[in-house]
């Protein structure tokens, strides 16, 4: 039992040290919406959290509304959207395949 806890403690610092071989060495890969152009003092909005629990099209009235000034940029609005969302519903936004480049 010990020897068990004692190679999962060794594991987890691996982890944190970066040490191993693991699926995602690219860290680009892991973005939802590549080649995202985020203007110069961009400030993020300050967004009511979507949790799953109300109204999904009424969240996404009031995000738009608050990114109305860059409503014709498709990817910015997609990589912010995460910022909106709380809970279950940032678990359902990271598992969504990425978009695919132009």
């Amino acid at each position: 039992m010990k020897r068990k806890k004692f190679d999962h403690i060794e594991e987890r610092l691996r982890v944190i040290e970066g040490g191993g071989n693991y699926a995602f060495v690219d860290m680009a890969e892991l973005c939802l919406v590549p080649d995202v152009v985020i203007p110069p003092k961009f400030k993020v909005p300050d967004f009511d959290k979507y949790n799953g629990t109300t109204c999904p099209k009424n969240h996404l009235k009031m995000y738009c509304r608050k990114m109305g000034a860059y409503a014709k940029d498709e990817k910015l609005l997609m990589h912010f959207f995460q910022e909106s969302l709380t809970g279950a519903t940032v678990t359902w936004y990271t598992m969504l395949d990425r978009v695919a480049s132009e």
